[in-house]
């Protein structure tokens, strides 16, 4: 047996990176079923990929009726949700005077509002069904502010204080919230860009080396399982003990 064996769950931004590579982990470990959403359409070609568990489900994460419709296909279809993964992000990085009121908007109704609602509409979902568990993605960046990224660590920020909420407010109900704070893990939302720094950031984290989308799926995978049953309003970093060290 998998460690989610027979599990129904929801993985926003699932067309790429930790999204597509936690339905890859979930799959592997036995999912029943998997709602991969995402908003480019490339969550077709991920259940393509991955074979009859994945279906595909276009989902904007900003929009409260379309969060809503994919929790209400996923129920109406399995009878149940037993976990939602708020994987969904977008890279942010601009001088805090250079950022307009769009780029605020973006990036706050994408990683925080979309969080939120996932968590708020899964929570519901879950309350009807019998609990589970939410994994919200926040970031190093919501732990510590750097340069250039004053939206982004607000947005995750936000992420972490939602999570301990929810966690606090739904443990009783057999519904556990916790975040995972990933370090640096190369995406295709990352841009080109991170290539280039890739050895100057090597040299910062103990263990020589960026992260895998993989690895830190694996992490989800685990608070999704039995084995994390005591598990509940944690933010669990994952980056190679870059946030140990000293500035």
């Amino acid at each position: 047996m998998g460690e989610v064996d027979g599990k129904v769950v929801v993985i926003t931004g699932a067309g790429s990176g930790m999204g597509k590579a936690s339905a890859k982990v979930f799959v592997r470990e036995g999912a029943r079923a998997i709602i991969a959403a995402d908003i480019s359409g490339a969550e077709q070609a991920t259940a393509a990929e991955l074979g009859d568990a994945v279906i595909p489900i276009h989902c904007d994460v900003r929009s409260e009726a379309e969060v809503i419709a994919m929790m209400d296909a996923a129920v109406q279809q399995f009878g149940r949700i037993d976990a939602v993964l708020n994987v969904a992000g977008i890279g942010m990085g601009k001088k805090f005077l250079d950022i307009a009121r769009d780029d605020y908007d973006l990036g706050m109704d994408t990683m925080m509002r979309g969080v939120f609602l996932g968590t708020q509409h899964g929570v519901k979902a879950m309350l009807r069904t019998g609990g589970g568990v939410v994994i919200n993605w926040s970031s190093l960046a919501g732990l510590n502010a750097s340069p250039r990224t004053s939206v982004y660590s607000a947005a995750k920020a936000g992420v972490i204080a939602v999570t301990k909420a929810a966690a606090l407010e739904h443990g009783g109900d057999g519904i556990r919230v916790n975040a995972i704070c990933p370090g640096w893990v190369i995406t295709e939302g990352m841009g080109k860009d991170i290539v280039y720094i890739k050895d100057e950031l090597e040299k910062k984290i103990p263990m020589h080396r960026v992260g895998e989308p993989m690895e830190i799926a694996e992490v989800a995978s685990f608070l999704c399982s039995a084995r994390a049953s005591y598990i509940n309003g944690a933010v669990i970093t994952v980056d190679g003990g870059y946030a140990s060290r000293h500035p």
